[in-house]
């Protein structure tokens, strides 16, 4: 669904009065419909490395077999398994606050490698992410390789290909230096079984390393305000990324006037602020 006009503006007008320092984007499945700043400029993105790094490093460990969500993490040995409660799985990992640090470690146990080879080698290279950095604890990236990730989720490849054998590309598939499309990193079924809430009745509902929001939206952000923050939306065919600069309201305002279908028509409050 592209961004309308009017909407992009609104968007627009609340970032600027609300946080004239951030920086944000809000695309498709074909790329950026709207943002701020320039989309090369360099940014920390520390907040997002468990989502931009980890949850798919881990995914590809699953596609491929290495890993198994409801099985013991003894069962990959000792290492694997240290600091956690017996019967820890990643499944538990993926979908309970404080998991990431065990995560990563049982990921760069099975893989061999660090999780800033790991993550480039197989999914920010594949998807032409060629300057996000994960170096010293802190995850650098630019607007452009955040958009690519991104609509990289709304067009995740199959089981063994690209989703659509009629477009080999599709867009925004990773292509090798030929032009033929080259197998993309994250799949569809990875995706989709993220993108749903995997805690049962338990609260606050998560999926594995993403949350739940308002208009069926799934969301992951910095634990700290101010914090980097992104959205995901299937069902409106949506992404959109938010580093602000300074603290306030502005993550939930964001949401809202991106994903509510009439938020470009609504009143606006103090701000620009959309009336709920």
């Amino acid at each position: 669904m592209t961004l309308l006009s009017d909407q992009a503006d609104a968007v627009r007008a609340l970032v600027e009065s609300a946080d004239p320092g951030a920086v944000w984007a809000v695309g498709g499945p074909d790329g950026p419909h709207a943002g701020s700043g320039a989309a090369d400029d360099v940014h920390d993105v520390g907040g997002l490395t468990a989502v931009l790094a980890l949850w798919p490093a881990v995914g590809t460990l699953v596609d491929e077999g290495a890993l198994r969500l409801h099985t013991p993490l003894t069962a990959y040995g000792d290492e694997a398994a240290a600091d956690t409660p017996a019967g820890t799985t990643a499944h538990h990992l993926l979908t309970h606050p404080g998991g990431t640090a065990a995560l990563t470690r049982l990921v760069e146990h099975l893989s061999g490698s660090t999780l800033a080879e790991l993550a480039a080698v197989r999914v920010w290279n594949p998807l032409g992410m060629t300057r996000t950095r994960l170096a010293d604890g802190t995850l650098r990236a630019p607007l452009a390789d955040l958009a690519l990730f991104l609509r990289h989720l709304l067009h995740p490849s199959g089981p063994s290909g690209p989703s659509d054998p009629s477009d080999p590309g599709g867009p925004g598939a990773p292509r090798d230096g030929g032009g033929a499309s080259a197998p993309a990193p994250l799949t569809r079924a990875w995706t989709a079984e993220s993108l749903r809430i995997r805690t049962g009745e338990l609260t606050p509902a998560r999926g594995l390393l993403w949350h739940p929001a308002p208009h069926g939206v799934w969301t992951h952000h910095a634990p700290t305000d101010p914090g980097p923050a992104v959205w995901i939306s299937p069902r409106h065919h949506r992404w959109a990324v938010l580093l602000p600069a300074g603290r306030g309201p502005l993550r939930s305002t964001f949401r809202e006037a991106v994903f509510t279908p009439d938020a470009s028509t609504r009143g606006s409050g103090p701000g620009g602020i959309p009336r709920a």
